[in-house]
């Protein structure tokens, strides 16, 4: 399954119903958890899924403004909370931060979803239950679609999602194998010896942000010009963030289409944005964004993509496997074994090429560090 996103343009009386589902939405969800943690905290009893989803009839009969809405965007407001609920009791069990879910005020609450019906889309319009025909500008006709969310961005636009399930589109088969190493001074390095450049999109807007959330700090709570001013902040990091995600699809594509089996990194970037002194410069980069691209391309291209343990592939000569400590201001990797030379990065894209292969049995590359 893939998803596909469009920007819908709905009319002043169309977006006033929205919000009102929204708003409607934020309050069964903030009900539906009030109701569980008062069972738990009250008789120790645990709420399921399924009894608060029967229970909807029956708030509509007290709350007239529930009526109005699609019955099935109602129950997803209870799957939601239940899928909340689950993924906290794993992270309790898996012994990390648990994160209790949260209550959500106004304005927190920024979409919802049809699961199954209440939609249909035509050549250049969109139709939805209870609130009409919309325009919509569709780059790429969907089909097979299973479920479609609509959300409302932070500076006010529409957007629709369509779960969509599609058939792999096989690429021509290709022997090439590719260690990628990715950084901050250059995006990312690969095993072949070519460079991708970071563009640091938030360092080239940071001052600009950091202007217009100054101005934000001085304006009064609850008054329009915070609200006018509060969206251009908004306008920045929504800029930025589109350009990394395209600059990302694109320099994906190119990799997911060269190379048959690609080894990436499996790094764990929560806990590498604790370091005070990189952590800005580690969320720009968006390493996790580029691994996840690359992998779900990869699926349904008929690519193999294999994650390997990024420990000391910097330190280790990727020629001989001598391991020699070097500093992280060291970029040049010499080793004093057997002389060869190269890009620190360079040298871990080649360690990390053929711990990957190894890790496959692909025996293709000698992997002489890891054998």
């Amino acid at each position: 399954m893939l998803n596909f996103k469009y920007r819908i343009y709905p009319t002043k009386k169309q977006e006033k119903i929205m919000n009102q589902w929204l708003e409607e939405c934020r309050w069964l969800y903030n009900h539906f958890l009030e109701e569980r943690k008062n069972a738990w905290e009250q008789e120790k009893r645990s709420i399921n899924y399924h009894s608060q989803a029967v229970s909807i009839p029956i708030l509509k009969q007290g709350r007239v403004l529930l009526s109005n809405i699609h019955s099935q965007v109602l129950q997803n407001v209870a799957v939601r909370i239940d899928l909340a609920f689950k993924a906290f009791f794993r992270r309790i069990k898996a012994g990390e931060a648990a994160g209790y879910p949260r209550f959500r005020g106004k304005g927190w609450y920024d979409s919802f979803t049809f699961p199954q019906s209440g939609f249909k889309v035509t050549d250049q319009c969109f139709k939805l239950s209870k609130i009409g025909i919309i325009k919509i500008k569709l780059h790429r006709q969907p089909t097979k679609i299973k479920t479609c969310t609509i959300r409302r961005s932070a500076t006010g636009k529409w957007y629709v999602t369509f779960t969509c399930i599609t058939e792999s589109k096989q690429l021509p088969k290709s022997n090439k194998t590719v260690g990628i190493d990715v950084g901050l001074e250059s995006f990312a390095v690969l095993s072949d010896g070519s460079k991708i450049e970071n563009p640091r999109f938030f360092r080239k807007e940071e001052k600009a942000l950091a202007q217009a959330q100054r101005k934000l700090s001085k304006q009064k709570i609850k008054t329009p010009q915070r609200n006018k001013t509060r969206k251009v902040v908004s306008k920045i990091h929504e800029r930025i963030a589109n350009k990394r995600s395209n600059f990302i699809h694109q320099e994906s594509r190119k990799i997911v289409n060269s190379y048959g089996t690609i080894c990436i990194e499996d790094l764990s970037i929560n806990k590498m944005v604790h370091n005070r002194c990189f952590n800005k410069s580690i969320m720009d980069a968006a390493w996790g964004q580029f691994a996840q691209y690359i992998t779900y391309k990869a699926e349904s291209a008929d690519r193999i993509v294999v994650k390997v343990n990024p420990a000391y592939t910097s330190q280790i000569c990727s020629a001989c496997g001598h391991w020699e400590v070097k500093k992280l201001s060291n970029r040049v990797h010499h080793c004093s074994c057997c002389g060869f030379e190269a890009c620190r990065d360079h040298n871990a894209a080649l360690n990390i090429l053929a711990l990957g292969l190894h890790s496959i049995g692909n025996q293709s590359v000698e992997a002489v560090c890891f054998s």
